[in-house]
């Protein structure tokens, strides 16, 4: 939309989010992976007022889900095998 500021920051290609339980965990298991460059814990897909944190996401009413955001190396790590782990 022209004028308009996007919402989106850029990213590389080979960016997966994965959501699945504890964020933490999931995090440590994408970082032990060799081909793996870089692995970050957020929040992804909700809609509240305030800023998505812990204490208000773990009580259930905003749609936020806990995230990683794992970015790969193709020639290192394929997707399928970081879907396996996953």
């Amino acid at each position: 939309m022209e004028g308009e500021k996007s919402m989106y920051k850029e990213t590389t290609e080979n960016v997966i989010y994965l959501a699945g339980g504890c964020f933490w965990g999931m995090e440590q298991l994408m970082q032990s992976i060799p081909g793996v460059i870089d692995a970050q814990s957020g929040y992804a897909n909700g809609t509240c007022e305030a800023d998505a944190n812990y204490p208000t996401v773990y009580k259930g009413n905003t749609g936020f889900r806990e995230t990683v955001r794992v970015e790969y190396d193709p020639d290192q790590v394929s997707l399928d095998t970081l879907l396996l782990a996953y």
